[in-house]
């Protein structure tokens, strides 16, 4: 059986929408190797590596300025 890959808008993107960021933000201000691809990707909803999930997480807590729970950002 094959894992579903495309699971719909998640909410990072009404997070990163509320406190007015684009990808870019959260490229500029990770402090790992994060790409705008790996971020398209999050708010798409297409399914991330555990590692990828973590390095946008991180960049959008540093980014807001504001700790988030992966549950907060993802709905899977």
């Amino acid at each position: 059986m094959e894992t579903e890959r495309n699971l719909g808008p998640q909410p990072i993107g009404n997070v990163m929408a509320e406190r007015n960021l684009k990808p870019h933000d959260l490229v500029a201000a990770s402090t790992e190797q994060l790409t705008h691809k790996m971020v398209q990707r999050a708010v798409k909803g297409r399914r991330l590596t555990d590692n990828t999930k973590r390095k946008v997480i991180a960049a959008v807590q540093l980014a807001a300025g504001f700790e988030f729970s992966a549950e907060q950002l993802f709905n899977y």
